[in-house]
């Protein structure tokens, strides 16, 4: 069946190291789009810390979409929302108490700010994400009335990877607890990922699921991937994500692999 939409994570898959879109990628997705193809970003990142790749991209018009907060905020790219899902001030306070025990940081986002909540090691989120508002507050600080997009805990990989397996089971039934980057693990609202915000878009845009090509490398991937009619891991994935995968790259994110699986998957070429 014919690819009607692109679904693609930013870190690890569309862009390299240098946090950059590579000539390739970047004519490659023109050329999806000029063959009416969506393109839609499905990052964990809030909408203003991917507006400059959204820009680059020529995807910033009326009818273009992205899923941002692993699939807890379904928008159109100048910021008007279709679907969106958080959780509140108690579901901060349970995450938090499981935090401090562990000796982690928490950092709790609504929108482009980011609260730094007091914790015995410091956080490492504001070397991820330079564009968002970084403000320290206290847990009894923090506004009671709104509804959070997520919580990340930002800490040296080995560190985090180690202390991961102590985090209560029963967590895993209040919220989707996952790791997007070696350094990153997330917190979001029990039900919230990629595929099921992607599921919302193609609802309202008439688009089948079969029609659907994800392209992906992480954990918070996996869920998209194993969903999309044609879900693509980058050579670079996680192991998890290659079980789930349709295809996994002959190359990595460093080696234009996005562009690798339009030409193949939508332009037709060899």
């Amino acid at each position: 069946m014919q690819i009607k939409l692109i679904a693609l994570d930013l870190d690890g898959t569309l862009l390299n190291a240098k946090k950059e879109i590579s000539v390739a990628n970047r004519e490659a997705l023109i050329s999806a789009r000029q063959q009416g193809v969506k393109v839609v970003i499905t990052t964990g990142r809030p909408l203003a810390a991917v507006e400059n790749f959204l820009k680059e991209l020529d995807l910033m018009h009326p009818d273009d979409y992205s899923i941002t907060f692993n699939g807890g905020l379904v928008q159109t790219n100048d910021g008007g929302i279709l679907d969106e899902t958080g959780f509140g001030i108690e579901a901060v306070e349970t995450i938090y108490q499981t935090t401090q025990k562990l000796g982690l940081p928490l950092d709790v986002i609504h929108g482009g700010d980011v609260y730094i909540l007091p914790a015995p090691v410091e956080t490492l989120y504001p070397t991820c994400n330079s564009l968002l508002n970084f403000v320290p507050t206290r847990l009894e600080d923090l506004p009671r009335d709104l509804e959070f997009n997520k919580a990340i805990t930002a800490y040296e990989a080995e560190v985090l990877d180690g202390l991961i397996p102590e985090i209560p089971v029963e967590l895993n039934d209040q919220f989707e607890i996952f790791k997007s980057r070696e350094i990153l693990l997330e917190w979001s609202p029990k039900g919230v990922h990629k595929a099921e915000g992607l599921a919302k878009l193609i609802g309202h845009l008439g688009i089948e699921q079969a029609q659907v090509m994800a392209c992906g490398d992480e954990e918070n991937d996996l869920s998209m991937i194993a969903w999309a009619g044609l879900g693509i891991c980058m050579a670079n994935g996680a192991n998890a994500v290659k079980k789930v995968a349709d295809v996994v790259t002959p190359m990595t994110n460093e080696e234009d692999a996005v562009a690798w699986a339009i030409r193949k998957y939508i332009l037709g070429e060899e």
